[in-house]
């Protein structure tokens, strides 16, 4: 099989086509063939030796596919061939097939096409993850959330609204803050051309509950000082770097929560049963249209190069995609 693999890891590393073998299901695995796959920034920080991938996932990169399952392994019981899925992957994902664990698999919304489909379960695992397990986002709560134009903020966007909450973001563009509003949030700060701290502080969100940030650095501050009492901080990116001062007081003040969380290296159980949250809670969203993937664009798999480099940019709005044709 045709996949896309990484060489020269660091700086310097480069995404090649090559060939490997297709993999055989073990016991409880799924052999998808993949129609699309979604690109995800922890696949450049993989490139740069950042991120690598759990012990006995593939080498190659990819964290979530559409496609059909083409071989079962002995103990699966929830698919058969032929199924059209979603699937969240340790790796592997950038190939022509992938093995899938049944437990991470989910049927794909018959109303969306495999390249929207791909672009499901990193995003929305990781936004239910944060905001609902870990951050009990509640009805009537302000929700921070930073970054989002990209496909982990338009998908906490939609969700968070769905849900009943107050929707604040940030973005990098008057589109890119028009498109925000258009999929659901409330306001929305261009902070190209102002200061997110003092447009929020003097709006009427200026008591935040919970913020879901990709940024740090001397995001963290401003994020305490706009939090509401007993609020919650989740980091799950650090876009401006990793260290920072931070005021402890504002912490102890206000009994605030800092905490932060990484989907990959989780192992089966806590996945699993994020996944079972999405079969119940989203999928059904999904398949009523009340809530979408948001796709800015797709490239060949061939094209892996071209993909990343759009990501890395910054100026996509949503999610990236590969397919196969």
């Amino acid at each position: 099989m045709k996949v896309i693999d990484i060489v020269n890891h660091g700086k310097n590393s480069k995404l090649i086509l090559t060939e490997k073998d297709v993999p055989a299901p073990n016991e409880g695995d799924v052999l998808i063939e993949v129609k699309a796959s979604g690109v995800n920034r922890p696949d450049i920080l993989q490139r740069y030796g950042l991120h690598p991938p759990p012990k006995g996932s593939p080498d190659h990169p990819g964290l979530e596919v559409s496609g059909i399952i083409r071989e079962v392994g002995s103990g699966v019981k929830k698919f058969k061939k032929g199924d059209k899925v979603i699937a969240l992957l340790g790796g592997g994902g950038y190939a022509e097939y992938c093995l899938a664990n049944q437990e991470l698999t989910l049927p794909m919304p018959e109303n969306l096409s495999f390249v929207e489909a791909a672009g499901i379960p990193e995003t929305y695992f990781t936004v239910w993850n944060n905001l609902f397990r870990i951050g009990k986002l509640r009805p009537n709560e302000n929700v921070l959330i930073h970054g989002g134009s990209s496909g982990i903020g338009t998908t906490a966007i939609q969700i968070s609204k769905k849900f009943g909450a107050n929707v604040i973001t940030t973005t990098s563009s008057e589109d890119k803050r028009k498109k925000c509003y258009e999929i659901g949030a409330d306001f929305v700060v261009n902070y190209k051309n102002q200061d997110f701290y003092e447009e929020i502080k003097n709006s009427r969100y200026n008591k935040i509950d919970i913020t879901l940030d990709i940024v740090g650095g001397d995001y963290t501050n401003k994020n305490y000082s706009l939090s509401a009492m007993n609020a919650r901080i989740i980091q799950i990116a650090y876009l401006k770097g990793h260290l920072c001062n931070i005021d402890l007081s504002q912490i102890m003040r206000k009994s605030l929560s800092h905490t932060g969380s990484v989907l990959r290296p989780k192992n089966l159980e806590y996945k699993a049963a994020i996944a079972n949250d999405i079969e119940s809670k989203i999928l059904p969203l999904l398949n009523l249209g009340n809530i979408k993937p948001i796709i800015d664009k797709s490239f060949l798999l061939e094209e892996a190069d071209k993909a990343h480099e759009l990501m890395k940019s910054g100026e996509h709005f949503g999610k990236i995609i590969l397919t196969r044709e």
